[in-house]
């Protein structure tokens, strides 16, 4: 199986990039990430040689050889496997709380036994997610801790293993990266970070030709999300939500004024994160509204 090391990353996602490794639509692929502190940050607070950091590294990127600007990369998130501890570090920058903290605490956590123990009184399973995963832009350079159209530091903690994302390819290749792992993070991530680091992510990469998709989109437990990201959460929220009103319009028998009734009615809008310089949303809907129409993912 091919493996990208965790030595060839990136900064950014852009079509400048030289790929770090190629592959064949339907090959599995591994990829080793850093944390998003580029595996300098310590648990007393110290960070290695913090002028060289890299912000959110993300892995690869690799090409695709059957991909092409305008089909979609389909990405099977395999399995996820983590490093030994993860670290947290409380913004006085940014975030719902950065005015409330004076200085940038640092927590280390144990993550051997798949648990969070937060104290002596709370534990939580850990819930591995991907913050960064995208494709490269047709034009633009975008850093790896922003997200956009291409994907990026979407940061849905929806993007776990058995999930399937769905990216856009605007390049020839897709040249795709992923990085940021989150052992656990709730929605908002609104203390700027999840639990973050690094590990082995296992992906599948297919191309997909001819299908509408509303990338960035995702298929997780039993829901197809749409995920959109804005300069603020209204601009995200009707950008997702038109996003996901139009594919069922494609893919449905129904009109623009049935389609918008069931959004309201079963529609599920919520907050991926509001810590990026742009903020995202996600618009999910149950799997069994498209069973119902016989409508069958790629």
């Amino acid at each position: 199986m091919l493996k990208i090391r965790k030595a060839f990353v990136t900064d950014n996602h852009s079509p400048k990039n030289p790929p770090a490794a190629s592959c064949h639509s339907g090959d599995t692929v591994q990829f080793e990430t850093r944390d998003c502190y580029d595996d300098r940050l310590h648990g007393d607070g110290t960070v290695d040689h913090p002028e060289l950091a890299l912000e959110n590294p993300a892995t690869g990127p690799l090409y695709i050889e059957e991909a092409e600007p305008g089909d979609v990369l389909k990405v099977k998130i395999e399995r996820i496997d983590l490093n030994p501890t993860g670290l947290m570090r409380a913004s006085t920058s940014a975030g719902a709380f950065n005015d409330l903290v004076s200085y940038r605490k640092v927590r280390q956590f144990d993550l051997t036994d798949g648990y969070v123990h937060f104290n002596d009184k709370l534990t939580f399973p850990i819930d591995t997610m991907i913050g960064v995963i995208g494709t490269a832009p047709r034009t633009d350079t975008v850093m790896t801790h922003t997200p956009g159209a291409h994907g990026g530091n979407m940061d849905c903690n929806k993007i776990v293993a058995g999930s399937t994302l769905y990216l856009p390819v605007n390049v020839k290749g897709a040249l795709f990266s992923m990085g940021d792992l989150h052992a656990l993070m709730g929605d908002g991530e609104v203390m700027i970070c999840g639990l973050e680091t690094g590990g082995v992510v296992t992906v599948t990469v297919e191309v997909v030709k001819g299908f509408p998709m509303p990338t960035p989109a995702l298929s997780c437990r039993g829901k197809f999300y749409s995920i959109q990201s804005a300069n603020t959460l209204d601009q995200a929220s009707r950008k997702a939500s038109r996003a996901m009103l139009g594919f069922l319009q494609q893919v449905t028998d129904m009109d623009v004024y049935d389609c918008a009734m069931l959004l309201s009615l079963k529609g599920d809008l919520s907050v991926c994160q509001i810590v990026d310089p742009q903020l995202t949303v996600r618009m999910g809907i149950d799997q069994d509204i498209l069973d119902a129409y016989g409508v069958v993912l790629p």
